[in-house]
């Protein structure tokens, strides 16, 4: 036992005390000549880019840490528990009480919850965007910071506590990338938007409007969001445009969607703006995990050009919802859905290029 002791005590004094920001990762160490402990490691801090007394976050390396090592964070980012000193944070919100057709959003199979899910195929994305140049980790500080405790068993005092959570973290200054989820959750995130920036214009991405009155006498679920935030004034609904709703209309996506979104910038012009992205906006051929699919939508290439044709606006908030991982035996849904988030992190307000 005093061995035993002995070996515990001396593993501690290898770890570092874990920094405000900074990632902190596992290496190799070994006590007592054979026994392999999990010591830290500073990932160093990329140039900082004329911003002083900042440290930014980065995920690890495959070249260093293995990407199934870890915790398992949105693109391997460190954990906080709150948004403060972030300018931006990926942040979950596991609650499919809402959904009105096929549930998931929350929890799938192998009890794998849908932001979760997203966190695990996030692991393959890298640093930079190859393609924009954009790099986000060298000009802003960003993390992961866990989940919104919903109340699974109460729709409305959900919405209540993810405006709460949502009024704490935009209060900080912190622009927050939601993982969802089913879409009831972007009214509440609106109702803290609202109350920080006022009317804000909104981007919808999505095969329906959601913009329904009630469903069975319930006015709050994910087919009436918009109704809600139009209701309550929390929408400047000369800036509102939404992307890819479709029933019959099946062709009228089969183009570009560059010119649209020089459009669209216009419109929004410099007010805040919000992004929200129903992965189902996707056809189901590409992003197949998903409870209300329709077939004829968007592809993989036009949401990029959606989510870039954002760069140069003021988005005060993104989410991306309706993953559901019961459905998206493949993973291909939420790898899709991770690697829109990551883009959706490039476009912020703040971020340059490499």
């Amino acid at each position: 036992m005093a061995a035993v002791i002995a070996i515990c005590r001396a593993a501690a004094r290898t770890f570092s005390p874990a920094p405000a920001f900074g990632l902190l990762y596992p290496c190799n160490r070994t006590i007592l000549g054979s026994l392999p402990v999990c010591g830290l490691r500073r990932l160093q801090s990329p140039p900082e880019r004329g911003i002083s007394d900042k440290r930014f976050n980065v995920p690890p390396s495959a070249e260093d840490v293995a990407r199934p090592v870890g915790v398992c964070t949105m693109m391997r980012l460190p954990y906080q528990e709150s948004a403060e000193g972030l300018n931006a944070a990926f942040i979950g919100v596991p609650l499919d009480t809402g959904t009105s057709n096929r549930p998931g959003a929350r929890q799938g199979h192998c009890r794998i919850f849908g932001p979760r899910h997203i966190r695990a195929e996030s692991a393959m994305i890298r640093r930079y965007n190859a393609t924009t140049r954009a790099a986000p980790y060298n000009s802003l500080v960003v993390a992961d910071i866990g989940d919104v405790n919903v109340n699974l068993y109460d729709l409305k005092k959900s919405c209540q506590r993810i405006r709460e959570a949502y009024q704490k973290i935009m209060g900080a200054g912190c622009v927050p990338l939601t993982l969802g989820g089913d879409h009831t959750i972007t009214y509440p995130i609106l109702q803290a938007a609202a109350e920080k920036h006022g009317p804000v214009g909104l981007i919808h991405v999505d095969a329906h409007t959601d913009t329904g009155e009630q469903a069975l006498g319930e006015k709050i679920y994910h087919g009436t969001p918009f109704r809600r935030c139009v209701d309550e004034g929390l929408l400047d609904c000369k800036r509102v445009v939404q992307i890819g709703i479709r029933g019959s209309c099946y062709n009228c996506w089969l183009k570009s969607l560059v010119p649209l979104m020089s459009e669209v910038r216009q419109q929004m012009g410099d007010k805040p703006v919000y992004l929200s992205f129903d992965i189902d906006g996707i056809d189901p051929s590409f992003a197949p995990g998903t409870g209300t699919p329709e077939i004829g939508g968007l592809t993989t290439h036009q949401a990029l050009e959606i989510i870039r044709g954002c760069r140069g606006l003021n988005l005060v908030g993104c989410d991306l919802v309706e993953v559901a991982p019961v459905y998206d035996l493949s993973g291909n849904t939420a790898l899709t859905a991770a690697n829109l988030l990551f883009e959706m992190l490039c476009v912020l307000p703040g971020v340059q290029a490499c």
